[in-house]
């Protein structure tokens, strides 16, 4: 079997990727075993464009939010389904000091913040004391459902190998890859954590991020928001269940869920919600973070047949689309990758 391009991994970006290399007639191969849990699958599916407590501006949001728009809706007519849905942000501000700094920030934002109508109707779901700001526009993504059915599509056009990729199985030159019994021009690995062990690539600026989340049923709570103070409430799958979370720790001994983050959302949600609600679900994971907070897009500069899509943190469900779409435009057309997502700006440190 012969192909244009072998690509590890079905997550978000391994979803993209493929289907930007398809629908630039590309032939492309994804090897991927199933596993109920990856970053990918577990994330809230949300696109902020408002980030940290100083409510300043996505990098590059402006161009990449509106793209990635454009592709999920591009993905359900394709598939036939429904993806994303816009969802704003209703931030409850818990201080004073919260407060002033969102009426500081809102003049200078007024593309995305502005503070909420009616703030009296959420008095009858939660306790708070000060203001609600809105983050509008705010985008929701069905993750699951995508990636589910993206990978039905694959094995549809028999793109899809379900197994796990061993690396030592494949013999790499500069020209193609060999690989069981399949040749491929380039290997693109879109395989998150597992990226921090690729002996081609683990010499980039990887940095370890755990999050944990919590499932909850949450009935009559109503679903065209997502609400955060602290903590955040995002709708999740099926009617009454919440995403709630999440956590960014960098300093973990294991990616299992904890007590203590169990602990801090339910003492949260006693105090904020009026609502009653049951826990139903509670996991944790690694997420492909890095140093930079910049994702790594390209070719290796020694080895020019294997290329990397990964390190999105926690911005996958925006970034993903749009870097995905420039990485295939370079490889079909030659048009330059971002410079700061490019993987050569470590072209030093990978020529080791």
């Amino acid at each position: 079997m012969k192909v244009d391009y072998l690509i590890v991994g079905q997550g978000i970006c391994g979803t993209f990727l493929s289907h930007a290399l398809l629908q630039s007639g590309r032939s492309v191969l994804v090897i991927d075993e199933s596993k109920p849990f990856t970053s990918s699958k577990v994330a809230s599916g949300v696109i902020n464009p408002i980030t940290g407590r100083r409510m300043v501006r996505t990098w590059e949001i402006e161009k990449i939010m509106p793209f990635a728009v454009a592709q999920y809706r591009e993905m359900e007519q394709l598939l036939n389904a429904s993806f994303i849905r816009q969802c704003n942000i209703l931030d409850f501000h818990p201080t004073p000091q919260m407060v002033l700094a969102f009426r500081e920030r809102q003049p200078e934002e007024k593309d995305f913040l502005r503070y909420t109508d009616d703030p009296a109707h959420w008095q009858q779901y939660f306790n708070f004391d000060f203001t609600i700001g809105e983050i509008d526009p705010c985008w929701l993504i069905d993750l699951n459902a995508l990636l589910g059915k993206w990978r039905q599509y694959l094995r549809d056009q028999q793109c899809l190998l379900e197994q796990r990729f061993e690396l030592s199985g494949a013999a790499v030159s500069e020209d193609k890859i060999l690989y069981e019994e399949i040749e491929a021009g380039k290997i693109f690995f879109c395989d998150g954590v597992e990226g921090f062990l690729n002996p081609y690539f683990k010499q980039l600026p990887y940095a370890r991020n755990k999050g944990e989340a919590i499932i909850a049923e949450i009935k009559d709570l109503p679903r065209q928001h997502i609400f955060k103070q602290g903590i955040s409430l995002v709708p999740w799958k099926e009617d009454h269940l919440w995403w709630i979370g999440s956590t960014y720790e960098w300093d973990f001994t294991d990616t299992k869920p904890t007590d203590a983050f169990r602990n801090k959302v339910k003492q949260q949600l006693d105090h904020w919600l009026k609502l009653p609600y049951q826990v139903v679900d509670h996991f944790a994971g690694e997420r492909p973070a890095n140093m930079e907070r910049r994702p790594f897009a390209g070719l290796h500069p020694v080895m020019p047949s294997v290329g990397i899509l990964n390190g999105m943190g926690t911005k996958g469900c925006s970034l993903a689309p749009y870097f995905a779409h420039e990485l295939a435009a370079y490889l079909v057309q030659g048009t330059p990758i971002t410079a700061q997502a490019d993987v050569q700006r470590f072209r030093r440190v990978l020529s080791r």
